[in-house]
């Protein structure tokens, strides 16, 4: 089974050793239409994203104008409603996908964890990457140099284990981190 959720932020257990959690939001959302395979069309609402598209899915499905963001997903309902949530009462370990921070376009140091040079008597070599080829042969730069170039804002899949699960507000409680910025949208899918 798979849901869309919300990044809440990270925080700790009170308990004695605390352990660090991040927590979830499970996402209200609409089954539309559910398929043999157990793939469903599922509506959620994110945004103010508004066109003739949104609209003509919505009158479609017969939903209201908050529902204006569309997934397909594994789900646990045989006909077309409300989202079921009730298998992550029982579900031990999730696989959480989100997408990391972008960081725009970084320099070795910062994107690769490069060393950089003496930060003093003019030596004038900081925060550069050096040499980048190899002799007269091959005479080019291998493939998959390391320098610098865009970071962040890819997907990031990690296995995380359920600490707690509130079914009444939908908030999960993880153990350890998530990728992405809090308030970010993500997916959750059930391992164990």
């Amino acid at each position: 089974m798979e849901y869309i959720v919300e990044k809440i932020g990270m925080s700790r257990t009170v308990n004695n050793p605390s352990i660090p959690v991040t927590l979830l939001k499970v996402v209200n959302a609409k089954v539309c239409e559910v398929s043999e395979c157990g793939c469903a069309i599922v509506a959620y609402a994110k945004g103010k994203a508004k066109n003739k598209a949104i609209e003509g899915q919505q009158k479609k499905y017969s939903l209201t104008a908050e529902f204006n963001k569309f997934a397909t997903l594994q789900v646990a309902n045989k006909e077309a409603g409300d989202l079921d949530i009730s298998p992550l009462s029982s579900a031990k370990i999730l696989k959480v996908s989100f997408s990391s921070k972008g960081k725009g376009y970084q320099g070795v140091v910062k994107r690769h964890g490069f060393a950089g040079g003496p930060k003093s008597h003019g030596s004038r070599f900081h925060k550069r990457h050096g040499s980048i080829g190899n002799r007269e042969w091959p005479g080019r730069v291998q493939p998959g140099m390391k320098m610098a170039g865009h970071t962040g804002n890819e997907k990031v899949t990690v296995k995380n284990e359920i600490v707690s699960f509130d079914a009444e507000n939908g908030i999960l409680v993880l153990k350890g981190s998530v990728a992405g910025y809090n308030g970010a949208m993500g997916r959750i899918r059930i391992v164990k």
